[in-house]
């Protein structure tokens, strides 16, 4: 029974203690307080980043420390609850509480980290990029280069990226129809600032992509969680809200290979969603985070390629092409008034964005490199996918079920029978091995799945993490 405890912290921002373990502190301090005995429940790590008004990936990294280091138990299905034998508090200076804790959980043991699909910055022309940087400086007049530019970003730069999505992935847009942004976080956020207004409703998936739902709840709008399957989106999860009364404004969708399970929305399921789209008058929203590395015969268009759709916003990145740290998104739409809007905004927080880095990819683009990267990465990371699936066949097949994506840099993984993933969590830090826990991209609860990216970790750490795996579920 949960106990009606009233968590009262206040965070500082300008401290030198990382937020999540002030979080983490004053959690002990209740435990040994005795305002949280043993075997109280603690309420969900959405409920609690709720009532701090967090990231809630934060509370789940303070959750984590506490559950290693044994202040709490998580009991499948039911819960995070205080620790019926607790450590020794007495050992534990209150001026750093778990900082030594912390270290030695985040920094000292975690040697290999799965994460949720990154590329591999060790094949990443980073070189060229360089190169075009510097002679990004040498060629322009200096005047051009350091004035202020177009709040949509820079227009040779907005042609080009409008040719790719015209070309190759079938869509009918020009340089007033597309804003390039710092990454694919900020589209959605400017969208969602630009599109939601206090009561609005909008239709996610789940489990989903949870940084677009920060960014739509920041905005006034209430998510509305769709389950899916291995046809991606269920359609009648969204047509039950339709017919529910509610405002929708917006259903968020990642079709092409959706986050965090990889399937691909069946043809069938597009159709009928552009339907709805166009009956109800919601705007799609599709991101496309992850269309390059594709491994069969031609990757899916978008949805926003289809001409009979009425309202989409197309979100797209750079990152994963480049580096991830390269952060060029973009977004397109059919609304030439929202993305008038969506430069507004940006022109407000940002004036405009980095035409100097903007000119450099696009030369890149121009001369062919960036071309030849993407068919180089993509044999290598499809040389790398099928390693990974030769060792889950060896090590996991009996234990869990897993399809071989046809793109992308990420596996999904779920055990033939429930599993404590914060209790997996903590045994596989034990082995110096951090997971992304499936609460992460859960909209209520945990799901009973695992997405663990293969790109950005070698052949050696791959089958040692998917062993140590193997062990546990």
């Amino acid at each position: 029974m949960l106990r009606d405890w009233n968590f009262e912290i206040q965070l500082d921002e300008q401290s030198d203690k990382a937020i999540y373990l002030q979080i983490a502190d004053a959690i002990i301090k209740d435990i040994h307080s005795g305002r949280l005995k043993p075997g109280d429940a603690l309420p969900g790590s959405r409920n609690l980043a709720q009532l701090l008004k967090i990231n809630r990936n934060t509370v789940v990294e303070a959750l984590n420390v506490l559950l290693i280091e044994g202040w709490l138990i998580s009991k499948e299905r039911q819960g995070t609850f205080v620790a019926d034998t607790l450590p020794d508090f007495n050992d534990i200076q209150e001026s750093n509480l778990i900082t030594s804790i912390a270290e030695s959980t985040l920094d000292r043991y975690c040697h290999l980290q799965f994460d949720d699909g990154y590329p591999d910055s060790k094949i990443a022309p980073i070189t060229e990029l360089a190169r075009a940087y510097r002679q990004i400086f040498s060629q322009k007049a200096r005047w051009q280069m350091m004035g202020y530019g177009n709040e949509l970003g820079d227009l040779e730069f907005r042609r080009t990226i409008v040719q790719m999505l015209n070309h190759q992935r079938g869509m009918q847009v020009d340089e007033q129809s597309i804003c390039i942004t710092r990454g694919s976080q900020m589209a959605m956020y400017l969208t969602a600032q630009q599109l939601f207004t206090d009561g609005d409703h909008v239709i996610i998936e789940n489990p989903g992509y949870a940084p677009a739902w920060r960014a739509f709840e920041s905005a006034g709008a209430t998510l509305l969680p769709a389950a899916v399957d291995k046809d991606g989106l269920l359609i009648e999860d969204v047509i039950s809200y339709l017919q529910s009364g509610k405002k929708i404004k917006a259903i968020y969708v990642t079709p092409h290979r959706q986050y965090p399970t990889t399937v691909t929305m069946s043809l069938k399921r597009r159709l009928e969603l552009i339907r709805l789209s166009n009956e109800y008058g919601f705007t799609i929203m599709e991101d496309d985070y992850d269309n390059e590395f594709h491994f069969g015969y031609r990757p899916v268009l978008p949805l926003s390629s289809f001409t009979e759709l009425k309202n989409y916003v197309y979100i797209g990145t750079m990152s994963k092409v480049v580096a991830p740290a390269l952060r060029v998104g973009y977004l397109a739409s059919n609304d030439r008034i929202l993305v008038k809007k969506v430069g507004d905004l940006r022109k407000i927080i940002d004036v405009q964005g980095d035409n100097i880095m903007e000119q450099a990819v696009l030369q890149l683009i121009k001369e062919g490199t960036i071309k030849r990267h993407i068919k180089k990465a993509t044999n290598y990371y499809r040389a790398k996918r099928d390693f990974t699936a030769n060792v889950l066949n060896k090590y996991i097949k009996d234990k869990a079920r897993y399809t071989l994506p046809d793109g992308g840099l990420a596996f999904w993984l779920v055990p033939n029978k429930p599993v404590d993933w914060f209790h997996i969590s903590k045994r596989l830090q034990d082995k110096g091995i951090k997971i992304i826990n499936p609460d992460v991209y859960s909209f209520d609860e945990t799901v009973n799945g695992l997405r663990f990216g293969y790109g950005s970790l070698s052949e050696k750490d791959l089958e040692e993490g998917i062993i140590a795996l193997a062990e546990m579920i």
